[in-house]
């Protein structure tokens, strides 16, 4: 425990989140984190703060921690793009791919009801957007382009045939892809760049730009998919590395299309969010879009907010592909930042860096807590603290003292297969 208590606020209620709507200040970009991917309150508070930034500071967008063409079918819900349905619950089942609960749950259909009924009344260009910047899409990407293509550009759609024709053999299965490239000299690289570059020399396939940018983004993700699997069977950190660069420039993309003084709002959990060149993640060469955004925007354009529990009940699975679950989460390990925080005091609370600059334990690594969408309690002292230097990783911390489990849309996985696809499970 620190030596003396140090300054927190208090959170009860929406007013509360004044402090941190003050220190965000005239931020272009704000990362919400979440330190597990099944706890409501993460959810529900991430939400309230993603409101008032839209209503108060004029932001475009939320980027979430999930595949693009499933969060563009929401992009087009909330927008109100023909044919993009009329039930929020059935536009959430394009969540199909295991872990579902993380964005088919009834904490997201609130935010996505909520964005929808702000942009109802507003001009197209104002509407704020719903996109998902991770890389896992490679399949239902290429589907996406070719289906697109065939209608609008022969070319192109030739060169993404022989992407996707390049993938048949191994049936659909990341992991066999990247075992294969890892003992016969050959890959569908070259494919999938082929692809990409014939869609980006095009000068426009409709006119609408954004659907136009779903189909570039959509071969951005087969290239960087294609290099994040082969990357995966290698080990290491590589992997880890090709995923948050791709998040970071599909971020960079977004802003551009949305104009030099457009504002995005990141959900990700703290492992992405919270500048990894503050915890033991730089020891292995590893970085985060939390640690490239700062380089890139600089820190005063750039806000990351960390959150965090000291004990309650979560949405995980005992190994990968399994049914969720409900799981108790044990009171944090002493000397972590959660244990800290709770010894302090009870109260959930919103901490602001600035304010532990004085405080020597803080100025070296601690224990914070990390949960992943493959958890087990009673192993949790061994795997799930990252050593932190807590003031420098974020900029401000939500702190619960004790949170309840996500609430997930009862919905069947369509694959469990792929258990490296997510390194460490976050």
């Amino acid at each position: 425990m620190a030596n003396k208590p140090f300054k927190y606020n208090p959170i009860t209620k929406e007013r509360d989140l004044d402090v941190l709507i003050d220190e965000i200040g005239d931020a272009r970009v704000v990362m919400l984190g979440e330190g597990s991917h099944g706890t409501s309150e993460y959810y529900t508070w991430r939400t309230a703060i993603t409101k008032r930034l839209i209503q108060e500071k004029g932001f475009n967008f939320v980027a979430v921690e999930g595949d693009w063409p499933e969060c563009y079918a929401v992009n087009r819900f909330i927008k109100g793009y023909s044919n993009s349905g009329s039930k929020i619950a059935d536009v959430l089942q394009v969540f199909r791919r295991w872990p579902t609960w993380m964005w088919a749950n009834w904490e997201v259909a609130a935010l996505i009801e909520w964005i929808r009924d702000f942009n109802h009344l507003r001009h197209a260009n104002s509407k704020a957007g719903f996109y998902g910047l991770d890389v896992y899409s490679l399949w239902e990407s290429l589907e996406q382009v070719i289906k697109f293509l065939e209608n609008n550009n022969g070319r192109a759609a030739e060169a993404a045939k022989m992407a996707i024709n390049c993938f048949e053999p191994f049936n659909r299965d990341p992991q066999t892809y990247a075992r294969a490239t890892a003992f016969v000299p050959t890959d569908c690289e070259s494919e999938v760049v082929e692809m990409l570059q014939r869609i980006q020399h095009h000068r426009s396939f409709t006119d609408d730009p954004e659907n136009d940018f779903n189909t570039r983004q959509n071969a951005l993700v087969a290239v960087n998919a294609e290099k994040y699997y082969r990357a995966m069977i290698r080990g290491g950190g590589s992997s880890w590395n090709v995923r948050d660069s791709h998040m970071m420039e599909t971020l960079d993309r977004l802003l551009d299309l949305h104009g030099p003084t457009s504002k995005a709002i990141v959900w990700e959990h703290n492992t992405h969010i919270g500048d990894a060149s503050f915890t033991d993640m730089a020891d292995d060469g590893m970085y985060n879009i939390g640690e490239l955004a700062r380089k890139k925007y600089g820190q005063s354009q750039v806000k990351l907010v960390g959150f965090g529990t000291y004990q309650g009940s979560v949405i995980a699975s005992r190994s990968w592909g399994a049914p969720m679950q409900k799981m108790e989460v044990p009171p944090a390990v002493e000397g972590s930042w959660e244990h800290m925080l709770h010894q302090i005091s009870t109260e959930d609370k919103i901490i602001i860096s600035r304010d532990l600059v004085n405080v020597p334990e803080l100025q070296g690594r601690i224990g914070n807590r990390a949960i992943g969408v493959v958890y087990d309690p009673k192993y949790e002292m061994f795997g799930n603290y990252v050593p932190t230097v807590i003031p420098g990783r974020y900029d401000a911390f939500v702190y619960f003292d004790e949170t309840e489990a996500v609430h997930p849309l009862h919905m069947k996985a369509t694959s469990g297969k792929e258990p490296d696809l997510y390194p460490w499970n976050y």
